[in-house]
Order: C-alpha cells, then sequence, then structure tokens
C-alpha cells in the first residue's frame, strides 16, 4: 500500500474508525493527488511537493475537526453526476439515489412528464431527474437563498433544465402549479434523535435542513401532502424519502388523507426510507 496512505491512516485513527480512515485515505489519494488504484494499492511511492504536503495536511485537519471532506473538496458525486456542495446543504446521500431511481424506473417510458421538488438542497434530486428523464419539466423549490444558490451553480455545472424559486412550503400562499410527480427529501430528524448523531453531521450540515420538532416529526410530510391534494394531476404521484423510524406513521398520515396505494420501501441498508402514494 501506498506509504501516503498509511500515514493518513494513523493521522486520523483515534477520530474515526478503522474502515472510514481507510476510505478517506484511498478517498484523498485518487481524487486529490490523482493516484490511480493500481499505483496506490501497489505501493508506488511519489514525491510529494512542499504544496502538495501543505494541502494534504490542511485536509488532515480539517477532518481532524470533524468536517466532512465533501465539503473540504467543495464536490460530491450523485447518481453519476458532480456536485457542488457547502455547508448550506446538506451532503446528498446513496438511499436519495434510490429514491431517484425509483421514479425513474417508474416515469422512463412516459414523455412530457411535469416534476415538482420541494426542499432543493443542492439541487442533487431535481437535476438528476432532469438529466434522466430528458422529457421532463421539473421544478424545484426551497426556502434557503443559499441552497438556491448552490443548486443554480449545479444546474449550470450540469447541463440541466430545471426551473428554482424560493418558496417556503409551510406558507399559505404557495405559486399556482400543476404536476404529475411531486418528490420530496425534507427535514426530518427529530430534536431526541440529535444526541445520536455523528459529529461530522450534527456540526457541519444545515439544521434548517436536518430537523424537526419533536411533538411534530410528520409536519412537512403532512404539508407536502396537502399542498398534493390540489396540485397533482388526476394520475399523480407522490414521492418521499423518509426517517426511518417513522415509515408505519408516515404510511397512516397518508391514507388518511385518502392517498391510494401507499408503498413503503427499504434503502439498502434495510431502512424504511421511501414512500410512494398515488393522490387522493
Amino acid at each position: 500500500m501506498h506509504p501516503t496512505y498509511t500515514y493518513i491512516k494513523q493521522s486520523l485513527a483515534g477520530i474515526y474508525s478503522d474502515s472510514e480512515a481507510s476510505a478517506l485515505a484511498k478517498w484523498i489519494l485518487t481524487d486529490v493527488f490523482c493516484l490511480s488504484t493500481i499505483d496506490l494499492y501497489a505501493g508506488k511511492d511519489m514525491n510529494f511537493s512542499t504544496k502538495e504536503c501543505a494541502k494534504l495536511e490542511d485536509i488532515l485537519s480539517r477532518l481532524k475537526r470533524y468536517e466532512p471532506l465533501q465539503y473540504i473538496l467543495g464536490k460530491t458525486t450523485f447518481c453519476g453526476l458532480s456536485f457542488e456542495v457547502a455547508p448550506g446543504v446538506l451532503i446528498p446521500r446513496p438511499e436519495t439515489e434510490e429514491l431517484v431511481d425509483w421514479i425513474v424506473s417508474d416515469y422512463a417510458d412516459e414523455s412530457a412528464v411535469r416534476i415538482l421538488d420541494v426542499g432543493t438542497g443542492s439541487g442533487c434530486i431535481p437535476v438528476a431527474l432532469a438529466k434522466r428523464l430528458t422529457n421532463s419539466r421539473v421544478t424545484s423549490w426551497d426556502v434557503s437563498s443559499e441552497a438556491l444558490a448552490i443548486a443554480e451553480r449545479n444546474k449550470r455545472l450540469n447541463g440541466a433544465e430545471i426551473t428554482l424559486a424560493q418558496v417556503d412550503i409551510l406558507s399559505t400562499t404557495l405559486p399556482e402549479i400543476y404536476t404529475d410527480i411531486l418528490v420530496s427529501n425534507p427535514p426530518y430528524i427529530t430534536e431526541k434523535e440529535r444526541s445520536d448523531m455523528e459529529r461530522n453531521v450534527l456540526d457541519w450540515e444545515p439544521e434548517l435542513a436536518l430537523f424537526v420538532p419533536d411533538n411534530d416529526p410528520l409536519l412537512f410530510y403532512r404539508r407536502i401532502a396537502e399542498v398534493g391534494c390540489n396540485i397533482l394531476s388526476p394520475k399523480g404521484v407522490l414521492y418521499y424519502e423518509i426517517n426511518r423510524a417513522y415509515g408505519r406513521e408516515t404510511v397512516e398520515l397518508l391514507q388518511q388523507m385518502g392517498y391510494k396505494s401507499v408503498e413503503l420501501r427499504k434503502d439498502q441498508y434495510g431502512n424504511d426510507r421511501m414512500i410512494k402514494a398515488s393522490r387522493p
């Protein structure tokens, strides 16, 4: 193994698990310093310049403060696309890719599909859907101007045709829109779950996009479903990413609101994570 790989792992020992440190070491060396996987595992030595050494030490010092590597690098990958990320938006997760895959598989043969995404964040969901469902018309709302600015850059970076707007879904006054698909990965972590969270999430990712009150964990699901009753087309479908602890409750909420064919799916880790429902 490359000697710098071992150095990175040793530097992060005691802060990250062995598997996390290994993954970070490989990511840094292949992404930042452009080593090939063959060079990495062959232990091929390379002479780091003074500038490169300083860059590595800066990355390691930030990792030791639990800053996510995606924020340090300013980018990540989602559905095979590159996205800019910063502390103003959540880092896209593999589970969310599964939600996008579900929608794409359902609508791959459809044309001129109208999509509304609530909670733009980095723009990962609307951009990925626009790129993969090429005949779709995608609109995305977020309350955060910082998130929308990042999403606008990601829209341009990936050449995606989407419409972004600053909208508070909890507001009583919303833009007029009519859509076939309503999708959202809204805030869903309760305050009581805060103590169980990793520092690299809790200390760095935006609370606005993470938390809901303990006394109303389904706040956003209820509100978005209410809006969906009015804006979804007759055959319209609602898709959610959900808190794994509230799968049954979210299904029951949608059923009580008249939604049909409510389907709960687990993610790749075996957690209740996604819901699909047809409009009332």
